[in-house]
């Protein structure tokens, strides 16, 4: 595989580096990044190995593969910046939420885009990667996608049309599932388990519940009949969740995280300055 390159040095870049580095899918003298900010230069020279560069155009010559890891609202002017050093020979991964292949493509005349929507999780080697290709990427594009994102965690391929409800459950979702988690944790408090002791039960019981859902190849409802008894503890339980509006909230959040997304794709539309709070904030 050719060099690769990140334009914007930020968290997530950080986090995409180390891991391509911790599974051996690219050595350190493969990868290069720039930044504009000293600071956050230096702070990457614990990645040891690593060209770091102060200016975008350089990095362009070194690398054929260069991943767009910018604010969102920065990136049509890192585009414009980029757009002369930008050849049929390199292929460009945008990892910035909301921006559509469109208008990514509108200002690179040259080069193949694709574009990506990560989650929080792949700090971890655990995220949700969804990825769609732009009108001049190739099936060797594809490749190259598919084994550079997975060590991130899990990759899925979908048409852009989907990408607003991508957003919504996988990029949003994370926050979702934690508030929900912090909700049962708050229940089991008020039933009288000391707060830390309640937390713990609920992360370690969220983990669970998702490894047996992949591991165990498991159906979620084949899961909820495996932990239930007649007239036992979870079918009361379950009762209740199931007569209460727990299934209309679930989709209004969602939804209301998908207008969002489509909101954001405008041109006029701005940031909320969520990206700027941590890695793959949406």
């Amino acid at each position: 595989m050719n060099k690769v390159g990140f334009v914007g040095g930020g968290k997530m870049a950080e986090a995409i580096i180390a891991e391509l580095i911790h599974s051996r899918v690219l050595a350190p003298r493969d990868i290069a990044v720039s930044d504009v900010s000293e600071e956050r230069r230096r702070l990457l020279v614990h990645l040891s190995g690593v060209t770091i560069l102060a200016d975008n155009p350089p990095l362009l010559r070194l690398c054929q593969v260069v991943f767009l890891a910018v604010k969102p609202q920065n990136l049509d002017a890192v585009l414009r910046e980029i757009a002369g050093d930008v050849t049929p020979d390199h292929l460009v991964i945008s990892i910035a939420a909301g921006k559509r292949i469109q208008s990514i493509e509108s200002l690179l005349p040259s080069g193949r885009v694709i574009r990506v929507m990560p989650n929080l999780a792949a700090v971890i080697s655990e995220g949700m990667s969804v990825f769609t290709l732009g009108t001049r990427a190739t099936a060797e594009d594809r490749r190259t996608a598919a084994r550079l994102l997975s060590c991130l965690g899990q990759v899925l391929e979908l048409p852009e049309p989907h990408f607003d409800a991508v957003t919504a459950l996988s990029g949003s979702g994370p926050a979702f599932f934690a508030h929900f988690m912090q909700l049962v944790a708050d229940a089991g408090a008020q039933l009288g388990l000391p707060r830390n002791d309640a937390l713990l039960l609920a992360k370690q019981t969220m983990l669970g519940t998702a490894l047996l859902l992949t591991r165990g190849k498991m159906s979620p409802e084949d899961l909820i009949k495996a932990v239930s008894s007649e007239k036992g503890t979870t079918v009361a339980g379950m009762t209740v969740l199931r007569s209460s509006p727990i299934a209309a909230i679930v989709a209004e959040t969602l939804a209301a995280a998908a207008r969002r997304s489509e909101e954001l794709s405008q041109p006029q539309a701005d940031s909320w300055g969520e990206s700027s709070r941590a890695p793959c904030a949406r």
